[in-house]
């Protein structure tokens, strides 16, 4: 059993791990739309599973080729379909929109999460989760501001991103009660690897030597976040630490602003703190569940 100081320890290392990861994140979406000014941004998009898949290759073979048999073939690749659709539109939305913009739109994934649980899975949603999804929206509204300024339609493929990112986690745990862990990684990076690699057949451009550091750059704090952010959730609760998940919207708007020339506005901080709150409410409530 740990002691108080312990979980106080791991709570505050699960905390600067997600701020890392959320960190890495919002460098992968800078140099996306840094990159995607001369290259497609699918190519990018290969790159970015291209390399995850090679990271995580060691730690699937250590798990047993043997163990990776299926009989939900079918639920993987609904998953590995959403899951490649986000990841394009999301790209596409970061190279078009502002960072900030395209990061806090798909943040409306957990709080699409419940929704679609309720209308696919008959799921039972508490009257403080559908207040805190309600709040959630009221808090983009606000940092988007659509009454004094215009908006672009991109942002419209982003929240289309965002939801096919929430049916991924809602299909993820529709079939975790027979695969495990390794299945659904190796599955889904198999797939996504292959998938973002077909429309480079007729799609590819060579990449000029100084962008080859920012794709491999991008691969691997991709890859650091990822590890990064499930490392923090074995040690310390969600309920915890995972409004810090929402600290991504922050470091994108400062990245966009110091690499871009993005602006930056009072209604953004206010919106973003609406979201903040409601997530952090969205997570106790579930914890409760």
């Amino acid at each position: 059993m740990q002691t108080r100081e312990s979980s106080q320890k791991a709570v505050i290392i699960a905390s600067l791990l997600i701020l890392s990861a959320e960190a890495s994140f919002a460098g992968v979406s800078a140099l996306v739309k840094y990159i995607s000014q001369d290259q497609p941004f699918e190519q990018l998009v290969f790159f970015r599973n291209l390399m995850a898949f090679l990271v995580l290759l060691p730690w699937l073979w250590r798990k047993g080729l043997g163990n990776l048999k299926t009989e939900r073939l079918k639920l993987h690749l609904i998953r590995g379909a959403a899951g490649i659709a986000a990841m394009y539109l999301f790209f596409y939305a970061i190279a078009t929109i502002p960072l900030a913009q395209a990061t806090l739109v798909l943040l409306l994934s957990p709080f699409l999460i419940p929704v679609i649980g309720w209308l696919w899975l008959h799921d039972y949603v508490a009257k403080q989760t559908w207040l805190a999804i309600g709040l959630g929206f009221i808090g983009v509204f606000i940092f988007l501001d659509p009454m004094n300024s215009e908006l672009s339609p991109v942002i419209g493929l982003a929240f289309l991103a965002a939801a096919f990112a929430a049916f991924t986690k809602t299909v993820i745990r529709r079939m975790s009660d027979t695969e495990s862990t390794s299945k659904i990684v190796f599955y889904f990076s198999t797939l996504a690897t292959i998938a973002s690699g077909l429309p480079l057949l007729w799609l590819w451009q060579p990449i000029p030597t100084q962008h080859w550091l920012g794709v491999v750059v991008m691969g691997l704090l991709a890859v650091y976040g990822q590890l990064a952010m499930t490392k923090a959730f074995s040690i310390a609760p969600p309920a915890k630490v995972g409004v810090f998940t929402y600290s991504s919207v922050l470091f994108a708007a400062l990245l966009g602003y110091w690499l871009f020339g993005e602006e930056l506005a009072w209604h953004m901080l206010w919106g973003a703190l609406i979201i903040v709150v409601a997530g952090y409410f969205a997570i106790r409530t579930r914890r409760k569940s």
